[in-house]
C-alpha cells in the first residue's frame, strides 16, 4: 500500500521495529544503503520478531536507485526542516515516505532534490529536536493508511 523508504539507517532496532511495522500495515520497506548494520544483526531480528518473513524488504545502492524502480507518484520527505505537517498531506496508495538516518536526519542533498511541498514533519514542542525513527514512521504511516480506510486491515 505504502512504501516506506528510509535512507542510510543506522540503528538495528529501529528498523527491525519499522519491519514489523511494514509487515503489520501491509507496506513495503525500502532500505538505501550503507546501512550501519548487517541485515542479519540479532538486535534487528529481535526487535522485528518473526515479522521478517512477512515484510517485503529491498536494497538499493542509492535513492537514485530506489526511484528508477520503484518511480512513486509521490515522494513524502520526513524531516524536521520542514513546514508543512504530515496531517496536512492527502495520502494515496503507493505513496513513498522517505526517512533519513537517526544521527542526522536526511541530508540538505537530498532535500533539495525533494520539491518543498512534498517535505513533511510532526509537530513537536519548540524545545524538542526529533522523535525516535520508529515511533515517527509510526505516525505517519498509520495516518496515511487512517485516510485509506485501513484497506486491507481488520
Amino acid at each position: 500500500m505504502f512504501h516506506i523508504v528510509l535512507y542510510e539507517p543506522e540503528i538495528p532496532p529501529n528498523t527491525g521495529n519499522i519491519i514489523r511495522l511494514c509487515a503489520n500495515s501491509g507496506s513495503k520497506l525500502h532500505l538505501i544503503h550503507p546501512l550501519g548494520f548487517k541485515l542479519d544483526d540479532k538486535r534487528l531480528r529481535r526487535a522485528g520478531l518473526d515479522y521478517r518473513e512477512w515484510a517485503e524488504v529491498e536494497e538499493y545502492p542509492s535513492l537514485g536507485g530506489f526511484l528508477h524502480k520503484v518511480a512513486p507518484d509521490n515522494l513524502y520527505a520526513c524531516t524536521t526542516k520542514a513546514e508543512r505537517s504530515y496531517a496536512e498531506v492527502a495520502f494515496l496508495p503507493g505513496d513513498a515516505l522517505l526517512f533519513g538516518p537517526e544521527s542526522r536526519g536526511l541530508p540538505q542533498p537530498v532535500l533539495k532534490e525533494v520539491d518543498s511541498h512534498q517535505r513533511i514533519r510532526i509537530p513537536m514542542m519548540p524545545r524538542s529536536r526529533s522523535l525516535n525513527l520508529s515511533n515517527a514512521v509510526s505516525l505517519i504511516l498509520y495516518e496515511a493508511w487512517r485516510q485509506m480506510g485501513f484497506m486491507g486491515g481488520r
